[in-house]
Parts: C-alpha cells; sequence; structure tokens
C-alpha cells in the first residue's frame, strides 16, 4: 500500500473533498483559507476559487454545478465568483455554524453544525457545548432536522448499503449508525458502533465498493481507519500528516483514496519539521470505491 502526495497545498483546514467523474477532478474546500479548490491527478490541473465566507462544504450537483456551504448559508455555485443562496441553517442560533456536507442517495443535500469554533480573523475558539445537529436540504429550498440528538462536532456521513446512515461526532470520538425513516427522513434507532478508538478522533469518511467505511482520524490520529458497518474494524493505514481530515475515492475506476488535511492550530516549529500537513494524498487501498452523489431531483 503506498501513499502519495498528490499536492502539496498547504490549506489551513482543508475539508470536504469530492470526486467530479465528469469533469475528472477533485475539488474540496479551505474551511479557514475561504477557498475552494480543484485539481485534476491526471494533467496536474489545479484551479483555486476564493470565497466570501468561511466555506464548510462542498458537493456536486445533477446539473453539472455544486452545492456550496458557508457559515449559515448553502449555495449553487457554478464555478466562478458568484454564489447564489438558496437555503439557511439555524439563523436563529448566531453562535453555531456549519460543518460536515454530502449529498445524500437521495439528492438532498445532509449537513451537520456545531458550535463556531473559528473566530472572524481565522483563530481558533473554543467549544463549550454540545450545540451541533444534522439537518437535509433539498433542491427547493426546504430545510428539515432530521434528529434531535446533539453533537459536539457533527462530522462523516455515508449511506451504507444496509440502509442506514453512519456519522460521528469527533469531540467524543464516538461513530453512530442510525436508521432512516423512508417516510420522514427522521433518524432513529442510534447505535455505537466505534468507540474511543485510540488513534485521533473522527473526521470525514468514505465508504468502498465491499461496503467498508474509511475514517480520517484528525487531531494527531496520522492515519485513516477501515472498519465493518458493525464497527469491526479492518485496518489502519498510516498517514505522513497529523491531522487527515476528509476522503474520496477517485480517479481511473475510483481506484484511488484521496485524503485532505490540515495544519490549523499547529505551532510553526512543528510545521517546519513536518511540511506535508495540509496537503492532499493519494492512497493505493487496494479496493475501488464508489461514485459521488449528485444534489437535485
Amino acid at each position: 500500500m503506498t501513499v502519495q502526495i498528490a499536492l502539496s497545498a498547504p490549506n489551513i483546514v482543508g475539508e470536504s473533498v469530492v470526486w467530479d467523474d465528469v469533469r475528472n477532478q477533485l475539488l474540496w474546500v479551505d474551511i479557514v483559507g475561504k477557498s475552494i479548490h480543484a485539481f485534476c491527478p491526471e494533467t496536474g490541473d489545479y484551479g483555486r476559487w476564493d470565497t466570501p465566507d468561511f466555506v464548510t462544504s462542498i458537493g456536486l450537483r445533477r446539473d453539472g454545478g455544486a452545492i456550496v456551504a458557508f457559515t449559515k448559508s448553502i449555495c449553487f455555485w457554478d464555478y466562478e465568483d458568484q454564489f447564489q443562496v438558496f437555503a439557511q441553517i439555524e439563523s436563529e442560533v448566531p453562535d453555531n455554524r456549519l460543518n460536515e456536507g454530502v449529498v445524500g442517495p437521495d439528492g438532498a443535500f445532509w449537513a451537520g453544525t456545531m458550535q463556531n469554533n473559528i473566530a472572524a480573523d481565522g483563530s481558533p475558539s473554543e467549544i463549550t457545548k454540545d450545540t451541533g445537529q444534522l439537518f437535509r436540504v433539498t433542491a427547493d429550498g426546504q430545510v428539515q432536522r432530521v434528529s434531535n440528538d446533539m453533537f459536539g462536532i457533527t462530522n462523516t456521513l455515508i449511506w451504507a448499503p444496509n440502509g442506514r446512515l453512519v456519522t460521528a461526532d469527533t469531540l467524543k470520538n464516538e461513530i453512530y449508525s442510525y436508521a432512516i425513516d423512508p417516510e420522514t427522513n427522521q433518524l432513529t434507532d442510534r447505535k455505537v458502533i466505534v468507540d474511543g478508538f485510540e488513534r485521533g478522533l473522527p473526521d470525514g469518511s468514505a465508504i468502498d465498493a465491499e461496503g467498508y467505511i474509511w475514517n480520517c482520524r484528525v487531531v494527531g490520529g496520522s492515519c485513516l481507519l477501515r472498519f465493518r458497518l458493525d464497527g469491526q474494524i479492518d485496518r489502519v493505514v498510516e498517514l505522513p500528516c497529523s491531522w487527515p481530515t476528509s476522503c474520496v475515492f477517485g480517479g481511473e475506476n475510483l481506484e484511488t483514496l484521496f485524503v485532505t488535511s490540515a495544519r490549523f492550530t499547529m505551532e510553526e516549529s512543528h510545521l517546519k519539521a513536518h511540511k506535508h500537513e495540509g496537503a492532499l494524498f493519494a492512497v493505493n487501498v487496494g479496493v475501488k470505491g464508489l461514485p459521488c452523489n449528485r444534489f437535485g431531483y
């Protein structure tokens, strides 16, 4: 199993990487860097767009564009400088912000919130309470809260072959499995499937063609964790970064697992000694992935 540096991009908080199988490129965001990034592994072509606010997640649309989440708003984006707002999340909770956001197999954008840990100048702020919740946003702008459960940091949104949703609370170091009510989209029957894994904390995830989940272990975890839907750990893959944040299968035949990383809160002395913090990595994990879902009806 080999790990390569796909792009030496010093993202502050690289996140929410997706694979566009039409454009043959990766898209991801740098939350604190207020920017969207695109990279074609085959050609090396790279693009960057600055954003007007902290940009928290990105997804693909069925019409060829993208959907982008900021601190409070969710927007349509067409690879230019304009962002068309079509939904707002938790406007009544000023201290919260959006965090994880992933397009589901139902064509909706599922997003989680958290207490805002980023000050206006981009410096870190302390999280003092569990205020995060999970929402489902449809193409007509309807916003639905899908659970009453509260999270410290919402992360990971994976729709498993058994019909359940896998998600995580980074602060609690727990990964959950929920049943999804097909009529109401409400989450029920929560089960803790990974609890207290000793390396880092759970961040973003991807699912492979064999039904196993790959989870990035942020906050010093320096690895990927592969586990079954019942939580049984299959393997651990070492990475040359401290804070891997999100991952997606991409490239030819979806055979490469691409991983974003972060350098947020790290000391300059650490960054000088670890030059790959914040980079984009390509990992040959020996298994294929699944295509990303697209937003819309």
